[in-house]
């Protein structure tokens, strides 16, 4: 089984963001649904947080991953449930494979700007990111009408000003644009953030092979 938008899904991963539209109000838990796209394909997922922990969740044709992951960023797997092809693995990620992936994200210094907009029903401002490493520049749209955890905000992001609504996702050279949507007081499902026992656990370069690279 090849699931060719994996490479993808771990750079939403890496920066998973979520937002409300109701204004300067402070989420701990709860459930984001955001719209985005991976190797040039829609897909729209949801997030489930809590202040440790956070669990994007999507389909990719027949198969169901989740990608989990701690506010300290420092545990990291991606759970893959294909029914029709009988294939339950989980991808745990060691600490080398967390530090390699966390050194390979752009680092940014932002320049607000005038520009406004609602997005999603959120009021947010544009700011301008800089990446320090290349010097290209992509626009964060960011807004101040509420909070969040640290297990949903993205590091390379953490100092934009606000919390990102419109953004850039980034992992192992792609990118993806991330659009929230909306996001409710909704607790995750039981068993959210755990590895049920009737997954085989492997590693991600075992992932990747079956990914195609």
């Amino acid at each position: 089984m090849k699931l060719k938008l994996l490479g993808a899904a771990l750079g939403i991963a890496f920066s998973a963001v979520a937002i409300s539209a109701s204004a300067q109000k402070a989420y701990t838990q709860g459930t984001i649904s955001l719209s985005t796209d991976m190797r040039g394909q829609p897909v729209d997922g949801k997030i489930y947080f809590t202040p440790d922990s956070s669990a994007f969740a999507f389909s990719a044709g027949p198969a169901n991953i989740k990608i989990l992951s701690n506010a300290k960023r420092t545990y990291f797997a991606v759970i893959v449930d294909v029914a029709v092809a009988s294939i339950k693995k989980a991808a745990i990620a060691n600490p080398d494979e967390i530090e390699q992936a966390m050194a390979g994200l752009p680092k940014f210094t932002f320049a607000p700007s005038t520009e406004t907009k609602q997005i999603s029903g959120f009021n947010c401002k544009k700011v301008v990111a800089t990446d320090t490493k290349t010097n290209k520049t992509y626009d964060v749209w960011v807004t101040n009408d509420v909070t969040l955890p640290s297990s949903v905000i993205p590091d390379y992001y953490s100092a934009a000003g606000g919390v990102p609504i419109q953004y850039t996702s980034f992992s192992q050279g792609q990118t993806s644009n991330v659009t929230v949507t909306s996001i409710t007081d909704t607790m995750a499902p039981a068993g959210t953030f755990a590895i049920a026992s009737d997954f085989d656990k492997i590693t991600l370069d075992d992932l990747k092979a079956m990914s195609g690279g």
